[in-house]
């Protein structure tokens, strides 16, 4: 008897894609998220809660993994390591400029809308491929990434303030 192949459905074939975009979406944001912290001297409150993020990320890329394994399948090995690399270049360009601290909560709060975007279409893809028990994890860590957002929108100013009130006493603002 011939093998018989397994027939996925679109939904289903996009969703394991789409699964694998945010595993190395989360691995990027892992490396951003470390070198910023590892950089970060002066702003304390935002260190403490980007490391407190860090810990979350690890934990959400560890469960969009298992719900790629559960699925039968397994990460992309290419998209995580572009991630990473793209990661290092972003996370090195903060040496090259006055305003890191500034240039990373920009970022930082950018890249949460693309994960906040994110898991929102897999919610909707995992909803139509009849996925509940991923559609249940992402929807947990959609709640995670959209605190950070709404945290890093309030630290904006604050920051931004902080940062200047720094410069202006001639304190290292940087970083």
């Amino acid at each position: 008897m011939p093998d018989r192949k397994l027939t996925t459905s679109p939904a289903e074939e996009n969703l394991m894609d789409w699964l694998r975009d945010a595993h190395a979406m989360e691995e990027q944001a892992e490396k951003m998220l470390s070198g910023t912290a590892d950089r970060l001297k002066n702003y304390p409150v935002l260190k403490e809660r980007i490391l407190a993020h860090l810990d979350q990320t690890r934990i959400q890329a560890r469960q969009v993994r298992d719900c790629i394994r559960r699925r039968g399948g397994d990460v992309s090995v290419v998209k995580d390591l572009t991630a990473r690399i793209t990661a290092a270049a972003q996370s090195l360009s903060g040496l090259f400029v006055s305003d890191e601290v500034v240039k990373a909560a920009l970022s930082s709060y950018t890249f949460e809308h693309m994960e906040i975007a994110s898991y929102r279409i897999l919610i909707a893809a995992a909803r139509v491929a009849g996925d509940e028990e991923t559609q249940r994890v992402c929807e947990a860590i959609l709640v995670e990434e959209e605190a950070m957002a709404a945290w890093l929108l309030e630290q904006l100013p604050v920051i931004t303030q902080d940062f200047l009130a720094r410069q202006q006493a001639e304190v290292t603002a940087k970083h």
